[in-house]
């Protein structure tokens, strides 16, 4: 399955997790729970990273729910989980 497929069925069943930090991020650029579900599910994947012993990255670009872009960067877990690392709004 398509990776971003794969990041899409999470959204849908509800199988992902934000981190703290993506929180912090979030509240910051005023960035909801919606609009990361809204980016990945209409959004395409701007950029992967490689380097990380912890897995691949992926950040992905997207519109949320007010139509301003924004970024969320992600990755799976072994669990099969879809982790949300950051989210921000993209600088205008």
């Amino acid at each position: 399955m398509h990776i971003l497929n794969r990041m899409r069925q999470a959204i849908h069943n509800q199988t992902y997790r934000i981190s703290s930090h993506a929180n912090e991020e979030m509240s910051e650029d005023e960035l909801e729970a919606e609009d990361i579900d809204h980016i990945i599910l209409t959004g395409k994947i701007a950029r992967k990273f490689t380097y990380s012993s912890r897995g691949t990255r992926y950040e992905v670009i997207g519109a949320t729910t007010d139509d301003r872009y924004a970024y969320v960067v992600c990755r799976f877990l072994p669990s099969d989980v879809l982790l949300i690392i950051t989210a921000y709004a993209q600088e205008e």
